[in-house]
């Protein structure tokens, strides 16, 4: 049974990865979405990896070899645990992709919706099991929250993935 299983890419090189693992046979994924890049007086939308460093890759792993792409070009390594790559649950990838508009790319918009002040406990990071107060979405996916440590307030910005409404 084919299943996605995620792998780190080298900085900069999601495309080059998704070349190189495509070539190989293999089936992969790389969600995108419009970003907004301000440089010299000048502001663009550019299409930006979802996920920087990363990309999913769909493969039946118990019967075929895996290690090949740990070797491909613009791969760092898989996301393993105990040397062996981990699957992503059910349905997330297909969830991205329901996301996406006609040109592929996924609205950032569409996939949280979280009201301001609304409290958010922290999955994943240095911040894990840590609870906040929502202020914003950024346009780069992340979602900036209002912490209290040691008697202060502060902003920090999150992947809206690695965050979770509060019961």
């Amino acid at each position: 049974m084919n299943r996605w299983y995620v792998a780190q890419t080298q900085v900069n090189a999601e495309r080059k990865a998704q070349f190189h693992l495509l070539r190989q046979g293999f089936e992969c994924y790389l969600p995108t979405f419009l970003k907004r890049r301000s440089h010299a007086r000048k502001v663009e939308t550019v299409s930006a990896p979802l996920f920087p460093r990363y990309i999913f890759i769909e493969r039946n792993l118990d019967d075929q070899c895996w290690r090949a792409i740990h070797s491909t070009v613009g791969i760092s390594q898989l996301v393993c645990q105990n040397d062996r790559p981990v699957p992503l649950p059910e349905g997330v990838v297909e969830q991205f992709r329901e996301h996406e508009d006609g040109k592929g790319h996924v609205s950032v918009g569409s996939l949280r919706s979280f009201v301001v002040g609304e409290k958010l406990q922290i999955l994943v990071g240095a911040f894990a099991d840590q609870a906040g107060k929502f202020e914003s979405l950024c346009a780069d996916g992340r979602v900036s929250i209002l912490l209290e440590m040691l008697g202060r307030r502060i902003s920090i910005r999150v992947p809206a993935s690695a965050v979770s409404a509060c019961a």
